[in-house]
C-alpha cells in the first residue's frame, strides 16, 4: 500500500507537476477496486491535513511548491499573527488582522503567500489565511460580563481579541465578572464575531484557587484522567511476578541510588557508579520501563500521546500518567523491586565512553536521596547527615568525581552552560505566595544532570548507527543574524564571536560566557545570548545539539513524565528483540514523525503554562509589597523604559515617563536609554534600586519607579563621529567624578526645546581633543517606525510588517504597560541537563524577548515627567516580534 510519505516525497521533487487523480493512479501502478478506494481515501486525508493541496483542476500538489504555508497561526494581542510552518519552523509568515479569515490563535491553516521581499530587517512574507484545517481552540476561558439580557465573554487570552457573544439562556446564571470557561458554538467570520455558551462557572478571579484554575483551562491542560483510562491503570498488578522478571538482568545485589527534589514522587531514574580494576569508571544509568505498562495503541498510550508531558504548576502536579503508575508502579521507590531499562557505559579518565551496553534489568534501589542531603555530604561536610549515609558516602564521593569530568569533557567540546538560577515560587494551602526563593545548582544537581546527558548521548547514538526510527532532540545552530546582532551588542563590552560568518561553534559562545564570568555583565550577556538561540524541539532526525556540541542527542532519561521518552523506550524493546524491517519499519518512521511533532506542542504549551502560573505568583507576590525598594539589575531595554531584573527572579518595568529628569532616547547599539540634555545613560546590566509602584493580575505586569541608579554614566562622543562611548563616574578619579555630576545637573536644569541635544565630545568632557560634532548613530533613532498611540497601546510601539521591535527584555503585551513577571522553573530531576531542564527551550516568544535588529531606529517615547504614555506621531502597521 503506497503511503503518505512516498506520496509527499514524489511530489516534492523538481521533476513534479501537478497530477490528476488517475495520473498519480498511473504513476503508483495502483491497480484493483480496492487499491483506488484506498488510495483516494489517502489522497481526501492528507488534503484534509494539508499535506497535499488540490487545484479547482482536480490536481494534486504540495503546499510548498503552489505558494501555500501550512502551520500553526499564533496571534498577537493587537490582533495580527503568524503561521509557523510545520516543516520550516523558522520562516513565519506575517499575517494582517484583516488576513485571518475567521482563524483563531492556535489554529492550524493554510494561507497564501502574498508578499515576500528582502528589507532593511531580513526577510518578510507576509499572507493571508485561506483555509482553516483545524480549529484549536473550542473552550475559551474569560471573564463573564452581562448587559441587557445578553451576555459576552472577555477572553482571558489576550491573543483573542474579540469577546464572545452568550445569549440569555447560555449563561449557566454566571454573575457579572465571573470567570467561566465558554464553549464557541460559531466561529468568527470576516464579517461576525463568535459566539458560545457557558459550560462551567469557575468563581470569583480573586477566590482561592481560582486564578490558577483560569490558567489551566486556558491551556486546555486535562487535569482528570477519563474512566476508561483510570480502570486500565487500575489493571496493572501493583506485584511483580515471575513473568516480568524474564529476559531482565539482575541488578539487585548493586548499590543503586535516586537523587531527586524534596517533593518529587515520580521518580524515574536511578544511578550507580563502580570503580573498574582498569581505572575507569563504569556508570549505570536505569531508567523505569513505563513502555513495559503502557503499551502502544492502548488507552493509556492514547491519553500519554494527548497530554505529551507533565506539567508542574507551583501548586499541583498535571502527570502524564495515573498516580497508580507515575507514583507507584513505575516509580523506583526504595527497598522494592522496579523494572527498568539499563544504559551501562565504561567511562574512562577523559570522560570518553569507551564501552556500552543498553538492556532491560531489574532493580532495587538501596536508598531515596535528595540533592538536599547529597549536598550536605558533599559540599557542606555535615557530619549529621554524613553519619546517616555513611555506607553510601563512597559512592556519592565517586559520583561527584565522575561527574565533574563528565563536565570537563563537555566544556571542552565546547558545550554552552547556563548558570542561571531556577525559581521557585512558594505558596500556602490556598494558593497565595509567600515567598521566591531561587534554586541553585549544587554538585547533587550537576550529578544527575551530568550522568543524564552520557546516557541520552550513549543510547541516541547507539541507535542512530542502528538506522532504526528514532525520536531525537535536536538544537539547531542559531541564524547568522541573530548571532551578528548578539555580536555587535557584547562588542561594547570587548568581547566578540568567533567564527561569525562561516559555522558557528558553541564553544565561541561559551568562551565569552567563560570571559564575562563574575563580571557585572555576566547576566545580561547570558540571557541575551539564551534569547538568540533557536529552540530545542523533538524531530525524526539527528541533526545534533548545537548547544550541547553534542552529534546525537535524544531524551531517555523520563518516561513517567515525557511521552517522546516513553515512545523511545519501546522502540529499545523492539529493536533489541528483533529490528523490525518493511512495512513495519515504515509505520515506525512514520508514528516517530507524528509523536515528535505532538511532543514539541505539547512541550510548548506545558512551558507557556508554567511560565503564566510564575507570572501570575510573582505579580501576586509584588502586590503585597507595594510601595517597598528592592535592589536589581537592568534586565532589558526599550523605548519605552526599563526592564528590572530582582534578585529574586521578579521583573517588572520602569516606565521611561519615571525618567522624569530628561528626555531618554532609545540607543540601540548600547542597548541603553540616553538623555538629550544631561546625556545620561540607563544601560543594560546597569545596578539600581527601585520600589514598587504597581501590580495587576488581570495583566500580569509590574511596575517600578526608580530610587537610586547605582552605577552612573555619561555618553560621550568621538572625536570624529562614531557611536559614542559610555564613561562610567566610577571608572573617574575622584575631582573627574565630581565635576562630571555637576555637568549633568547642569544640564538638566536647562530646559532646551524638545528634540535639542547637546553634541559636547570627549574633548568637552576633558576626556580627549574633538571638534564639537556629535555622532548620527547616537541620540534621536530614526527610520520609518512610528509611535502608535490608540494601536499599539499607549506604552508600545508598531513597525513595518516583518521587522522584529528593537527590545532585549520582556515586551509589553499589546503595549501594555508593564512586564510579565515570569519566571524560570525547571523540570524536577534533570537539574540544569539541556539548559535548564531545556537548553534553547526558552522561547523567545514566550519569554517575549527578542535581540535587537540593528535597522530598526524610532523615535524617543513620551515626555519624561509627563503622564504616561507617548506623543503620537503617526500610524504604523504591527511590529513582528519573531517567535522562534
Amino acid at each position: 500500500m503506497i503511503t503518505k510519505q512516498e506520496i509527499i516525497e514524489f511530489m516534492e521533487t523538481d521533476a513534479y507537476r501537478p497530477l490528476s487523480v488517475q495520473e498519480l493512479v498511473e504513476r503508483f501502478g495502483i491497480e484493483g477496486g480496492g487499491g483506488f478506494r484506498e488510495f483516494i481515501k489517502l489522497l481526501n486525508e492528507m488534503e484534509e491535513a494539508g499535506d497535499v493541496v488540490r487545484t479547482r483542476a482536480n490536481r494534486y500538489g504540495v503546499p510548498d511548491r503552489m505558494n501555500l504555508v501550512v502551520g500553526q497561526l499564533h496571534l498577537k494581542a493587537r490582533g495580527f499573527g503568524f503561521v509557523i510552518p510545520e516543516d520550516n519552523p523558522g520562516e513565519d509568515l506575517y499575517i494582517p488582522a484583516s488576513e485571518l479569515n475567521g482563524a483563531m490563535s492556535g489554529d492550524k491553516v493554510m494561507a497564501r503567500v502574498e508578499k515576500s521581499a528582502h528589507n532593511s530587517n531580513g526577510p518578510s512574507r507576509e499572507g493571508r489565511v485561506i483555509r482553516i484545517l483545524e480549529r484549536a481552540n473550542h473552550r475559551v476561558v474569560g471573564r463573564f460580563t452581562y448587559v441587557k439580557g445578553h451576555g459576552f465573554v472577555t477572553p482571558a487570552d489576550k491573543r483573542f481579541p474579540q469577546d464572545i457573544f452568550i445569549s440569555s439562556e447560555d449563561t449557566m446564571d454566571a454573575h457579572d465578572g465571573y470567570a467561566v470557561v465558554v464553549e464557541i458554538t460559531s466561529f468568527p467570520t470576516a464579517t461576525r464575531g463568535p459566539e458560545g455558551k457557558i459550560v462551567e462557572v469557575l468563581g470569583h478571579p480573586d477566590a482561592p484557587g481560582v486564578d490558577i484554575q483560569m490558567i489551566v483551562r486556558k491551556y486546555g491542560l486535562p487535569e482528570e484522567f477519563p474512566e476508561s483510562v483510570l480502570t486500565a491503570a487500575e489493571r496493572i498488578p501493583l506485584e511483580l511476578t515471575a513473568a516480568d522478571y524474564e529476559g531482565r538482568t539482575d541488578l539487585r545485589d548493586e548499590i543503586i541510588v535516586t537523587i531527586d527534589g524534596e517533593d518529587a514522587k515520580d521518580l524515574d531514574d536511578a544511578v550507580h557508579v563502580k570503580r573498574l580494576e582498569n581505572g575507569n569508571f563504569l556508570l549505570g544509568v536505569h531508567i523505569a520501563d513505563v513502555g513495559y505498562y503502557v503499551k502502544h495503541g492502548g488507552v493509556l498510550d492514547g491519553e500519554a500521546y494527548e497530554r505529551g508531558t507533565s506539567v508542574y504548576l507551583v501548586d499541583r502536579v498535571i502527570p502524564m500518567l495515573p498516580q497508580r503508575l507515575s507514583n507507584n508502579v513505575c516509580s523506583l521507590n526504595p527497598h522494592v523491586d522496579r523494572l527498568t531499562m539499563t544504559c551501562e557505559m565504561e567511562i574512562n579518565n577523559e570522560g570518553n565512553v569507551v564501552r556500552h551496553a543498553i538492556y532491560p534489568s531489574i532493580i532495587r534501589t538501596t536508598e531515596r536521596m535528595t540533592y538536599a542531603n547529597v549536598r550536605r555530604i558533599l559540599s557542606e561536610n555535615d557530619e549529621k547527615t554524613k553519619a546517616r549515609y555513611a555506607p553510601l558516602v563512597p559512592h556519592f564521593q565517586l559520583m561527584e568525581e565522575l561527574a565533574l569530568l563528565l563536565r570537563d569533557k563537555r566544556m571542552r567540546r565546547g558545550a554552552i552552560d547556563f548558570d542561571f538560577d531556577e525559581i521557585k515560587v512558594m505558596v500556602d494551602e490556598v494558593g497565595r505566595p509567600m515567598d521566591i526563593v531561587p534554586r541553585q545548582r549544587s554538585i547533587a544537581e550537576r550529578i544527575i544532570e551530568e550522568f543524564m546527558l552520557a546516557a541520552n548521548e550513549t543510547v541516541a547514538e547507539h541507535f542512530y548507527w542502528l538506522g532504526a526510527p528514532f525520536v531525537y532532540r535536536i538544537h539547531e545552530e542559531p541564524s547568522v543574524d541573530r548571532m551578528m546582532e548578539f555580536n555587535e551588542f557584547v562588542h561594547n563590552f570587548g568581547y566578540h564571536v568567533k567564527g561569525l560568518g562561516n559555522n558557528i561553534h558553541p564553544r565561541s559562545l561559551q568562551d565569552i560566557l567563560k570571559k564575562a564570568e563574575g563580571t557585572r555583565e555576566e547576566r545580561v550577556i547570558s540571557t541575551l545570548m539564551l534569547r538568540s538561540m533557536k529552540q530545542a524541539r523533538y524531530a525524526p532526525e539527528c541533526t545534533g545539539h548545537f548547544g550541547l556540541a553534542a552529534e546525537y542527542y535524544t531524551h531517555f532519561t523520563s518516561p513517567i513524565r515525557r511521552y517522546p521518552d516513553l515512545v523511545i523506550h519501546r522502540l529499545m524493546r523492539e529493536y533489541l528483540a528483533a529490528p523490525p524491517a518493511g512495512q513495519r519499519e515504515e509505520s515506525l518512521q512514520e508514528f516517530v514523525a507524528d509523536a515528535s511533532l505532538q511532543s514539541s506542542r505539547r512541550e510548548r504549551i506545558a512551558q507557556d503554562a508554567e511560565r503564566e502560573v510564575d507570572q501570575l505568583k510573582m505579580v501576586e507576590y509584588m502586590q503585597a509589597h507595594l510601595g517597598e525598594e528592592f535592589d536589581g539589575l537592568i534586565g532589558g531595554v526599550t523605548q519605552f523604559g526599563l526592564f528590572i531584573h530582582l534578585k529574586s527572579g521578579v521583573e517588572g518595568l520602569l516606565h521611561i515617563s519615571y525618567l522624569a529628569d530628561d528626555y531618554y532616547v532609545f540607543n540601540e547599539r548600547h542597548m541603553a536609554l540616553v538623555g538629550e540634555r544631561t546625556r545620561r545613560v540607563f544601560r543594560l546590566g546597569d545596578p539600581v534600586r527601585v520600589r514598587v509602584a504597581g501590580a495587576s493580575k488581570a495583566d500580569l505586569t509590574i511596575d517600578f519607579e526608580l530610587v537610586t541608579h547605582h552605577r552612573e554614566g555619561t555618553m560621550v562622543y568621538a572625536e570624529r563621529g562614531g557611536p559614542g562611548t559610555v564613561v562610567y563616574d566610577e571608572d573617574l578619579s575622584p575631582k573627574d567624578r565630581r565635576r562630571q555630576e555637576e555637568r549633568r545637573a547642569e544640564r538638566a536644569s536647562v530646559r532646551s526645546p524638545r528634540g535639542s541635544r547637546s553634541s559636547l565630545t570627549l574633548a568637552d568632557e576633558g576626556f580627549g581633543r574633538g571638534d564639537g560634532r556629535r555622532s548620527s548613530g547616537a541620540g534621536r533613532s530614526r527610520s520609518g517606525t512610528k509611535d502608535a498611540v490608540g494601536q499599539g497601546g499607549p506604552h508600545g510601539r508598531r513597525s513595518r510588517p516583518g521587522a522584529q521591535t528593537s527590545e532585549v527584555g520582556t515586551a509589553a503585551r499589546g503595549g501594555r504597560r508593564g512586564v510579565s513577571a515570569r519566571g524560570r522553573r525547571g523540570k524536577p530531576t534533570e537539574g540544569q541537563g539541556d539548559f535548564l531542564g531545556q537548553i534553547g527551550d526558552m522561547e523567545p516568544a514566550t519569554i517575549t524577548g527578542g535581540m535587537p535588529r540593528r535597522k530598526t531606529r524610532g523615535k524617543p517615547v513620551g515626555k519624561a515627567g509627563g503622564k504616561s504614555g507617548s506623543t503620537a506621531r503617526g500610524k504604523g502597521k504591527p511590529g513582528r516580534k519573531k517567535a522562534h
